[in-house]
């Protein structure tokens, strides 16, 4: 029971106000999800967020994944913490011209969960819209959670004009069926879809060069043909880069010519609409 509805309603309309605010000085803002977990969607966010700042553009990269709070870990900002920016604003943590909000920064432990039922998520990624200090901003990246519940319902009732939704799957022709109850949350939300990234997509053998389909192909192009969407492209398994992201190396750097980061330029480029500057 509400003790003071109208104290609270003025709560949300200042909340309001300052999403407002916050989300003017941002360009385009895209939201990574996937019906599942384990296909790659935080990886896919992360080195989406990090082609995006390598190029020279200015990122912001929100950890909507409540539960599982892994991009801190993907790009080596485990021991960071939030800052008080004054005047119950929060500061991101920075690495480079990549801002970063998660949960992951703001827990006692690695190791500590996260006991929180629907309203306490909600409110607390409102949180990380309008309270975070985002500044001017080329680009905001949000990792979503899993499936099609209260985390990215809550995102995309919170963030104005989102440019477009990126849905992960894998080869299987299972994943017609994931990706049409993302397509389908993504329409009844009125979203605009972006288009679907076959992840997992082959693996290359490192002694002969033959290519190896552990979990099939094609399935996710399948998927996006039945469905009517864009399909991105497809990205191989490479255990350099999934080493990469277990260090929280820059893997961008670290193997600028393998076949995952250049797949991965071609599909930010579809994703965004330009080509990437080289720096």
């Amino acid at each position: 029971m509400v003790n003071n509805p109208g104290k609270l309603d003025k709560e949300l309309a200042e909340s309001d106000k300052r999403i407002e605010e916050r989300m003017k000085k941002v360009g385009q803002k895209y939201v990574v999800l996937s019906n599942k977990g384990g296909v790659g969607k935080t990886t896919l966010s992360v080195q989406l967020a990090t082609v995006l700042a390598e190029s020279g553009a200015s990122v912001g990269l929100l950890d909507a994944d409540i539960h599982g709070p892994s991009t801190v870990k993907a790009l080596g900002l485990e021991t960071e913490r939030l800052k008080d920016g004054g005047n119950d604003s929060i500061l991101p943590v920075e690495k480079g011209n990549l801002k970063l909000m998660s949960v992951g920064s703001m827990l006692p432990g690695k190791d500590a969960p996260l006991l929180w039922r629907g309203p306490m998520k909600s409110n607390l990624i409102r949180q990380f819209i309008s309270n975070v200090e985002w500044g001017e901003l080329d680009y905001l990246i949000v990792d979503s959670s899993p499936g099609t519940g209260d985390e990215p319902m809550s995102v995309f009732q919170m963030i104005p004009d989102i440019s477009g939704a990126v849905i992960v799957t894998t080869p299987q022709d299972m994943a017609l069926l994931d990706s049409r109850k993302c397509v389908s949350f993504l329409r009844t939300m009125e979203i605009p879809i972006s288009g679907i990234i076959e992840n997992m997509s082959g693996l290359t053998c490192p002694s002969c060069g033959h290519e190896i389909q552990v979990f099939g192909k094609g399935g996710g192009e399948k998927a996006a043909e039945e469905l009517g969407v864009p399909f991105l492209g497809r990205l191989q398994m490479d255990p350099l880069i999934m080493d990469s992201m277990d260090q929280g190396i820059n893997c961008i750097k670290a193997h600028p010519d393998s076949e995952f980061v250049r797949s991965l330029r071609e599909i930010v480029e579809k994703i965004i609409g330009k080509k990437l500057e080289k720096k």
